[in-house]
């Protein structure tokens, strides 16, 4: 991972088009090639950003952005859709690289490990006829919750949650680009499963073709391993 603490500009253009004018930002460029921008504010998330698979390009800067003091550009283009994410750097207070190695993943803690080992053993939740293949599958940007297939021997990567949010949906999204390059689990579908879904959460799931399942906890918990409970 490479830490950038510079004063840059930054223009994104694809499906929309958005301007961040000069300031001082933190860029992180990570291993699986995305790129975030961060200010001092603003919470936890990031300016804006590309989410792999992309590619990071650093260009010498035009005869205009030269004059007006840029030293280098840094062009970040999707593999697949196209948008380009262009940062004009300015001036580089910080330049860093660190080598994090794998992430052993989130571990779950509470409702939401009891949603995904509930949601292993009853699989029909998703759909009629799949079966189980693994809980937690890895990959190298951490674990799937669930990885099922489907009669016609397709993969379905599921991505189990308490509140759904539109970091869910981003998150299944980077799971399905990476489990897509293996042709033994080819074609992949991704559905994102929570007790409760934001209506934003929902619109990206479907503009990325993710469908989206609200699960019954308490009618989950009344049935384990096919036998009723009584508590």
């Amino acid at each position: 991972m490479r830490l950038v603490i510079a004063r840059c500009s930054v223009d994104y253009t694809g499906r929309l088009t958005a301007h961040l004018p000069l300031a001082t930002r933190l860029l992180v460029h990570k291993g699986d090639g995305s790129l975030l921008v961060h200010s001092d504010g603003g919470s936890y998330k990031p300016l804006n950003w590309m989410s792999p698979p992309c590619r990071l390009d650093v260009e010498v800067p035009d005869a205009d952005s030269a004059a007006a003091g840029v030293l280098e550009h840094w062009r970040v283009t999707h593999a697949k859709t196209g948008d380009a994410l262009l940062v004009r750097i300015y001036e580089v207070l910080h330049d860093s690289s660190h080598e994090l190695g794998i992430d052993p993943g989130l571990q779950k803690d509470g409702v939401e490990a009891d949603l995904q080992r509930l949601l292993a053993e009853q699989v029909d939740v998703i759909g009629d006829g799949l079966t189980l293949v693994r809980r937690e599958f890895p990959t190298a940007i951490g674990p799937v919750d669930l990885l099922l297939r489907d009669p016609a021997g397709g993969t379905i990567a599921v991505e189990v949650k308490r509140r759904g949010d539109i970091d869910g949906v981003e998150q299944l999204t980077r799971y399905l680009e990476l489990l897509g390059r293996d042709p033994h689990l080819a074609p992949v579908t991704g559905v994102f499963a929570a007790q409760e879904i934001k209506p934003q959460a929902k619109v990206l799931a479907a503009d990325r073709g993710i469908r989206c399942v609200t699960l019954d906890y308490e009618g989950m918990k009344g049935i384990e391993s096919g036998a009723p409970r009584l508590f």
